[in-house]
């Protein structure tokens, strides 16, 4: 099978790296190519990974002929790019659009084809809120939660000014990824969000063009109600997430070896193991794991050789999500 990877930033880079480390588990022969408009990052590909690259879609399309293909670009491209592979008869997996440009045109051409659009949610790929996410449904007792996440942004990407990236934009701006991110796990765990109330504003310097910290209470349509702190701000890196009732405390500290579960009659908090080996990517903070990573790539695998049909996270579950996320920036 041809896997080609389209963009070859941080995301490109990382998706390229941990594709080969699983080749041997799934089976089979597969060759990958990098397709990025820069030199530099097509010279630093070749050389540390040992691939072809190209400079332009088209031409490694017609070159390559990729059966799949990862985009890894910034979001506000990925809806051409999908076009254009899904024309070709090429599967896509796609990181996170934070737009929902072209989703019911690309949609209908994959069903058109046959083929699979396979859209990434990492979070729900993590053994920790997968477990938070089982105990919370199966609850017998009203439920409350608050999470910070947070980030200060010239910290996401040291390596490049946060102006650079598409973080910087208004349109896929830093608060509204992590919204992105978090709300798909949330929702699986807690129900649909049928209501909030929102605190939108701007506490740095930073010259961004979008609020910096979100204050936000969801009501979600089972009764639970959470409140969540997003912002950009936080010079510390940050996941904290706590859930109460009356027979479940759970606390998650954003890494696997953080999350916690109280017991209720012995009233000790007893430690949660969700993963025997743990992997980590010293460029980014202590609670972004690979491994959840790697999950989401062997699942869109496996729905590439007819061995699951089921995706975690659809396009229609994401337009929702981002109708949502419109109206608490204030959009429509």
């Amino acid at each position: 099978m041809k896997i080609m990877i389209v963009g070859l930033g941080s995301m490109g880079k990382r998706r390229l790296r941990l594709c080969r480390t699983i080749v041997d588990e799934l089976g089979g022969s597969y060759e990958f190519a990098g397709v990025d408009s820069r030199a530099d990052r097509q010279a630093e590909v070749e050389l540390k990974f040992g691939c072809k690259t190209y400079s332009s879609l088209d031409d490694a399309i017609a070159r390559f002929a990729p059966d799949a293909a990862f985009v890894c670009t910034s979001p506000l491209s990925h809806a051409s790019i999908i076009k254009t592979l899904l024309t070709a008869g090429i599967s896509v997996f796609t990181e996170i659009n934070l737009v929902a440009d072209g989703y019911e045109e690309n949609v209908a051409l994959a069903d058109e084809k046959g083929i699979t659009l396979f859209l990434s949610s990492t979070q729900l790929y993590r053994r920790e809120l997968v477990y938070i996410t089982s105990k919370a449904r199966s609850a017998q007792c009203p439920l409350r939660y608050r999470y910070h996440v947070g980030q200060y942004l010239p910290d996401w990407h040291p390596w490049e000014k946060y102006t650079d990236f598409f973080l910087g934009d208004s349109r896929t701006n830093g608060i509204r990824e992590i919204l992105a991110i978090e709300l798909p796990w949330l929702e699986k765990a807690f129900s649909k969000a049928k209501g909030y109330t929102s605190v939108f504003n701007k506490v740095t310097k930073l010259t961004t063009t979008y609020p910096d910290c979100l204050l936000l209470t969801l009501e979600h349509e089972n009764g639970t109600v959470g409140q969540l702190m997003i912002d950009v701000v936080s010079r510390k890196a940050v996941r904290d997430f706590e859930v109460v009732g009356e027979d479940l405390y759970i606390h998650w500290g954003g890494t696997p070896a953080s999350l916690v579960e109280h017991n209720t009659v012995s009233h000790k908090d007893i430690a949660v193991e969700t993963y025997q080996d743990v992997v980590n990517d010293p460029r980014y903070a202590e609670n972004i794991i690979e491994n959840a990573y790697v999950d989401e790539i062997k699942a869109f695998f496996k729905v590439l050789s007819g061995k699951n049909n089921v995706t975690r996270h659809t396009f229609t579950d994401d337009k929702r999500i981002l109708e949502l996320i419109d109206s608490i920036e204030g959009r429509n």
